[in-house]
This record gives C-alpha cells, structure tokens and sequence, in this order.
C-alpha cells in the first residue's frame, strides 16, 4: 500500500511539473482573444478554438467577454440578426413564401424579446 501511494504521489507531480511547462502567461491568452475576436468571431466561437489551442480561460479567472470590452456582441443576438439578413433576401426574391415570412416574423419577435432581456439584465 505504501509502494502505490508512493507511485501515485511521483505521478501527480509529474503531471503538475508538465502542466507548469505548458503555462502561458494571461497577456498571451489576451492577445490571443482579441486576435481572434479582430477575424469577427463571437466569445463561443474563440472560446472553442483557444480550447483546441490549449488555452483554458478557466486557468486564467477572466472572462472572454470582459477581455473584448465594448467589442463584445451577444453571440445568440449576432446569430439571430445574420438568420433574419438571410431571411429578408430570400423573402424579397420569393413573395410567395409564406412559411418564410412566417418565420420571419417569430425572428423579429425572438430579436426583440432578446433584446429586451438583455438591456434589463
């Protein structure tokens, strides 16, 4: 028993001398942010690659969206306001479409009770 727990020990440390190795400072992970917010990403999407990447924001304490500032857009209101852009085009070239202009209008509704709970919260 005391042969494992000693094995056990040498393996955390390992582990934690490797996770030190790979540390970056909370600059590189700013700039990185910021990077890929320049490219038009929203918070998920950076969120998701820096996790590939090998970043965690989680190691660092700091939000993404308070990293981007004024540059932060809400990504659910970014998605919704490209989804209705795609929708008016279609609904100008087809006027027939009535399930088109259907879910237009739930868009519009959903956009502005988004927007709603935004500037209340």
């Amino acid at each position: 028993m005391a042969e494992e727990e000693k094995e056990k020990k040498e393996e955390k440390t390992v582990k934690e001398e490797k996770i030190k190795e790979n540390k970056k400072t909370i600059e590189e992970f700013k700039k990185k942010v910021l990077e890929l917010a320049e490219k038009g990403l929203t918070s998920e999407k950076i969120g998701e690659k820096l996790r590939r990447e090998g970043y965690h924001s989680k190691e660092f304490n700091i939000k993404i969206s308070k990293i981007l500032g004024n540059k932060y857009v809400n990504p659910d209101k970014k998605n919704l306001e490209e989804k209705l852009e795609k929708l008016e085009i279609h609904c100008k070239k087809n006027k027939g479409d009535k399930k088109a202009l259907r879910e237009k209008d739930h868009l519009i509704a959903r956009l502005r009770k988004l927007k709603n709970h935004l500037n209340l919260s």
